[in-house]
């Protein structure tokens, strides 16, 4: 009897995936085009306390309202969950397959350092509010330090870092209090305004100025990122989750992903909605407590990203469960089995056409217009990555990054469509 073969190191298989982290992904994309849309409204005025513009139609004043509770502060912190998650599964694949710690670690480690170099190029060439980059210096520390560690170490480490942002959370509600109740000025904004490079990287009508713009507003962003505790957090929690293949086993865990479902998005829309309600004018209050709201929605990423990443893990269990996946759900988790490619794609459609060093459309639209025009663009990768599903081929961006990332004829050679790390 011959024996039984090793199994390859490669990228991971299709008949291996879970629907759900791709689900996740591929609905996440449509929501990130939408959080990116402020940026592009560089001609109108700007909110003191986010990229939001200060005014608009009522049209517009709903999209601002929905943004800011539901969306805003909740994308970043889910995919840095699904990244954590992809970076402990391949390095697992990596061991069961027969690699040493130290081989494993080194295949992760290359990914994290050319997902920095992606992020570089994306912002230099593109789009400043690059999130990979980000992505690529929290995945070489919290692989460094967690990688080869046991799942104890992970779970402190969550633990530890979720607990901080929950306590800074409830002094952001302390702080809004005690401010609402201290003698202020009415305004209703905080005079906290956006570094003015940042949106000049789209109001300037020279590419080349624009450029300079982008990567001073990359390497300003990206290391403050890496450093706050929301995405880090989120990393490790993820890197915990997949250790124990939470999104793989949905039968196993249902009633404690039903439950951080329900409780997260509950307390992170329950936490964006005050912002929100006083940046469309429905609440007036001081400039501190605006900034408070702000941050109160900003730190409840981890209770949103948390409770997305539980949801589409719920319905990626259910499809998973059916016989054959509908064309709506395989076109959504096409484009999550593409999602670094689909979210350069993004960059790549939208700069050219709404930046002034561009056609500038969007000098020319609102909130609501540029919603519209964001679904548009998600619909265009949709429609190509199903294409490319339909026909078994794998997105650009995926193929590039793994034949950096596996550098034997093993690792290249895996096939598979799909993209284990989420863009933003």
């Amino acid at each position: 009897m011959d024996p039984t073969p090793a199994p390859a190191r490669g990228p991971v298989r299709p008949g291996e995936r879970a629907p759900g982290p791709d689900l996740a992904r591929g609905f996440m994309l449509l929501l990130i085009a939408l959080a990116n849309t402020p940026w592009y409204l560089y001609t109108a005025d700007q909110a003191a306390t986010g990229a939001h513009p200060a005014d608009g139609s009522a049209a517009d004043r709903v999209v601002q309202f929905a943004m800011l509770t539901a969306v805003d502060g909740r994308v970043y912190p889910m995919f840095a969950c699904l990244f954590g998650y992809g970076l402990i599964r391949i390095y697992d694949r990596q061991r069961d397959a027969g690699a040493s710690a130290r081989e494993a670690a080194a295949v992760v480690r290359r990914r994290n350092l050319w997902l920095l170099v992606f992020g570089f190029a994306h912002a230099a060439l593109l789009f400043f509010g690059d999130i990979l980059g980000a992505y690529g210096l929290i995945g070489l520390v919290a692989g460094r330090l967690l990688l080869r560690r046991g799942e104890a170490a992970m779970r402190v480490t969550a633990s530890v870092l979720i607990g901080l942002v929950m306590a800074l959370w409830l002094m952001c509600i302390l702080g809004a209090v005690v401010a609402a109740s201290a003698p202020a000025v009415r305004g209703g904004q905080a005079a906290m305004a956006i570094p003015g490079f940042l949106r000049s990287s789209f109001s300037e009508p020279g590419y080349v100025d624009a450029m300079a713009d982008r990567i001073a507003g990359w390497a300003l962003m990206a290391p403050l990122q890496a450093l706050s505790l929301v995405l880090p957090a989120m990393v490790v929690l993820g890197m915990l989750i997949g250790r124990r293949r939470v999104l793989e086993r949905t039968d196993r865990y249902r009633g404690v992903l039903i439950w951080t479902a329900a409780g997260g998005i509950g307390l992170a829309w329950a936490s964006g909605l005050p912002e929100a309600l006083v940046h469309v004018g429905l609440v007036e209050v001081s400039g501190p407590v605006a900034s408070a709201l702000g941050g109160v929605r900003q730190l409840s990423g981890v209770f949103g990203g948390a409770g997305y990443v539980a949801l589409f893990g719920l319905v990626g269990g259910a499809l998973a469960r059916r016989a054959r996946m509908g064309a709506g759900a395989a076109a959504v988790a096409a484009v999550g089995k593409r999602s670094l490619s689909c979210y350069l794609a993004q960059s790549v459609i939208c700069a050219p056409l709404l930046a002034a060093w561009g056609l500038g459309l969007g000098a020319h639209l609102g909130s609501a217009t540029m919603a519209l025009f964001a679904a548009g663009v998600w619909l265009v990768t949709l429609a190509g990555a199903y294409a490319l599903e339909r026909a078994g081929r794998r997105g650009p961006a995926e193929v590039l990054l793994r034949r950096l990332s596996y550098r034997s004829a093993a690792g290249r050679g895996g096939e598979g469509s799909g993209a284990e790390a989420p863009a933003r």
